[in-house]
């Protein structure tokens, strides 16, 4: 594994912590709004002031970035707050160990964005595979089990526009062309986060009052592993590594979240559901090598 295979790898673990963090945010009483916008607010800041100092220690890759370029990084960024949003959402909804599980639907979801745009139309191999990772999910989320048997629509429907969103996030993040400085892009895109989360949640922060440092504490931790960490390996990573093996190597944030799950929230995962767990990581495998 090369080093920008390892950093798509680690922020790949580093984003699986999160929705079992957000489900003991929500235990301590704090709103998604809350939580996903002081997340984007404080991951803005540190990213935008590291990226002060670089300039000003003029270090190499502190250019600036092309106009042209700007539109695609807040677009980019705009996956990620919507991705984290939706996410963080059906997690309030259904077992964290569940949300993950439908958020690795990106994996398929990304093959079909392609051929809708790109015209790259799927093997019937590819379709074959598909359906096993259907199977997998079933599976892997608990459904035919007693514990997830019957899940909220409204969970399940976030949790699936929380792959939809991050599918976009690596397509469109993959076809970017830009070799400046990793700090730099990735302060741009988390702007684009940042001013969409506030954009979409603004008229419901006006209503909040939890505003203390015990918010600011979890914002802090979970900017740091889901908003400054994955996007710097991200965008030095994805570019380098291909749509493809980036897509493999983010599962890893899977089996992550299936043991924080199960360590730190005490969520039951059955036999049948690691049995999914291992099935779909095989599927999304095959299907990434039948793609390239």
């Amino acid at each position: 594994m090369n080093k920008y295979m390892f950093m798509v790898f680690a922020g790949a673990c580093s984003y699986g912590i999160l929705s079992t963090f957000v489900k003991l945010a929500y235990q301590a009483g704090y709103t998604i709004q809350e939580i996903s916008v002081t997340q984007a607010s404080i991951g803005f800041i540190v990213l935008s002031t590291l990226t002060l100092i670089q300039r000003y220690n003029k270090k190499p890759g502190g250019a600036s970035i092309p106009a042209s370029t700007w539109l695609y990084l807040l677009l980019t960024g705009c996956c990620i707050g919507l991705t984290s949003y939706v996410y963080y959402l059906s997690v309030k909804y259904i077992p964290a160990s569940v949300a993950i599980v439908l958020l690795m639907q990106f994996t398929w979801i990304g093959i079909f964005l392609e051929w809708a745009f790109f015209n790259k139309k799927p093997t019937a191999i590819q379709l074959l595979i598909i359906g096993v990772i259907w199977i997998a999910t079933i599976m892997a989320s608990g459904m035919l089990g007693s514990q997830n048997g019957h899940l909220p629509a409204i969970g399940i429907l976030y949790g699936m526009l929380s792959a939809l969103f991050y599918a976009g996030f690596i397509l469109i993040n993959s076809r970017l062309k830009y070799e400046g400085s990793s700090l730099t892009k990735s302060s741009v895109m988390i702007l684009g986060s940042a001013v969409s989360l506030i954009i979409l949640t603004g008229h419901q922060l006006l209503a909040v009052h939890h505003f203390n440092i015990q918010l600011l504490k979890w914002g802090a931790f979970l900017a740091l592993f889901g908003t400054i960490i994955p996007p710097l390996l991200f965008a030095a990573g994805i570019p380098k590594t291909g749509h493809f093996k980036s897509s493999v190597l983010m599962t890893a944030e899977f089996p992550v979240a299936m043991c924080c799950s199960w360590l730190f929230l005490g969520e039951k995962i059955s036999l049948l559901q690691w049995v999914g767990v291992v099935v779909m990581l095989m599927a999304i495998v095959a299907i990434k090598r039948k793609k390239t």
